[in-house]
């Protein structure tokens, strides 16, 4: 389908291959955007536990206003009352020794930012399977109204041929209304072919950020090749690596840890402990006494010793032990789905590389058979039904090859992906399976 730049001077736009689409993806999907910027907080998480065995300082400070009145019990002496103001400020400070829950939180910190830098690289994996799949979505939806169109018109014709050779009466009006009710059902299906197209274009939009314009398209000499290793052998690759699979193994990790730390709980700790305060109060409670000025300075070691805490200490062990469990049952869960998506996409590959080869032959076969049925028309051996299925079919022969092509190089993309080992060169080996148009 041409498409065409509303300029001064109208020139052909310059189509888009899979490669540009996927520069635009990377620089405007708000998923991979939104999962960079989880990997990029995640980050923070190596310093947060850094902090854990740093020290800790505190200022603090405060005034009060005091007002006093003091009556003496059995004593003859004048009630007094008094007021005066008391500043206070410190500074306390405080170094963990020994901790070992916080020894295990940093090793947590560690193997949660492992697992978000997975989740980045899957994310990036993910937008080439989306990209090449919304980019050959297009394609086939576009090609679907190209191969109406073309039915359309060689249904018009012979709609028109059937109303001619009706009114000469060689034909019946059976063959006119077959005719026509073809034609009808043609244009209802263009009807749903452009909205189809249509909702394929905002598909790929909403990767990109813009609506595509002209995309290469595929080769109609694209050669497919048989796959070189056994299924075994990617499933053994899937096994190593899948990003599914090494994200729940660094969640089962990160359980072990928590039940480590909660066990932690019941050790004792020990912290270097320093502080400075200083104080003054301009009067006091007695009339007879100045103010004073005290300054304080102390350091040394405190140790404490977990005893009882209710139970919560015991009962958050037995939840972790729990979790890690069932991180471990996920784990299992992730290695059962990578090898069904890996064999489904194993087996989709193997059968659109027949499914190519096979259509081929069918489109060769339904143009003879389009060829003889129209010459049995014309010599009377043939009705134009028949010549009306002969060309469905054609068109539909035409229409399963063009899926099948796009499905073989969309299921490339898809067996890496489920393997864990898609990449960027990927993209550059299907673009060599396009027509590029540089507009000019």
């Amino acid at each position: 389908m041409a498409v065409y730049a509303a300029d001064d001077a109208v020139k052909p736009v310059k189509s888009e291959s899979l490669v540009d689409i996927y520069q635009q993806a990377l620089a405007h999907d708000p998923t991979l955007a939104s999962a960079l910027s989880a990997n990029q907080a995640a980050q923070e998480i190596i310093e947060q536990g850094k902090a854990l065995y740093r020290p800790s300082v505190n200022f603090n400070a405060g005034a009060n206003a005091v007002q006093s009145d003091i009556r003496y019990i059995n004593i003859v002496k004048e009630p007094s009352k008094s007021h005066y103001e008391n500043y206070q400020y410190g500074v306390d400070a405080r170094q963990p020794i020994y901790r070992k829950q916080n020894l295990i939180q940093i090793e947590q910190a560690a193997t949660q930012v492992s697992q978000a830098d997975k989740q980045l690289h899957l994310s990036q994996q993910t937008l080439i399977l989306r990209t090449t799949q919304a980019y050959f979505d297009v394609l086939l939806a576009q090609d679907k109204i190209d191969l109406i169109n073309a039915q359309k018109t060689a249904i018009a014709s012979q709609l028109e041929q059937a109303k001619a050779n009706f009114e000469v009466g060689t034909v019946t009006v059976t063959d006119v209304n077959e005719a026509q009710a073809r034609y009808d059902l043609t244009v209802a299906q263009e009807i749903a072919a452009v909205n189809e197209y249509q909702i394929a274009k905002h598909a790929l939009q909403a990767i990109t950020g813009q609506l595509p314009q002209q995309l290469a398209t595929v080769k109609a000499d694209i050669k497919t090749n048989h796959l070189a290793q056994t299924m075994d052998s990617w499933l053994e690759v899937a096994a190593q690596n899948n990003l599914n699979i090494q994200i729940q193994l660094d969640a089962a990790k990160f359980s072990e840890q928590e039940l480590a730390r909660y066990q932690a709980a019941h050790l004792p700790t020990l912290d270097v402990v320093a502080s400075y305060t200083d104080s003054y109060a301009n009067g006091s409670p007695s009339a007879f006494s100045a103010g004073n000025e005290l300054k304080t300075g102390s350091i040394g070691l405190q140790l404490q010793i977990p005893l009882y805490q209710g139970g919560a200490t015991s009962s958050h062990v037995r939840q972790a032990a729990l979790n890690k469990q069932k991180a471990q049952d996920d784990v299992e869960i992730a290695r059962r789905q990578t090898e069904l998506e890996t064999q489904r996409a194993y087996l989709n590959l193997s059968t659109t590389i027949a499914q190519v080869k096979a259509l081929d032959q069918a489109l060769i076969s339904s143009q003879s058979q389009l060829d003889s049925t129209k010459l049995g028309y014309e010599v009377g051996v043939r009705t134009s039904v028949d010549v009306l299925n002969a060309q469905q079919q054609l068109f539909s022969a035409k229409r399963d090859l063009l899926q099948a092509r796009y499905s073989y190089l969309v299921n490339i993309i898809r067996l890496k992906a489920a393997s864990g080992v898609v990449a960027e060169v990927d993209l550059l080996d299907i673009n060599q399976q396009l027509v590029l148009s540089n507009g000019q």
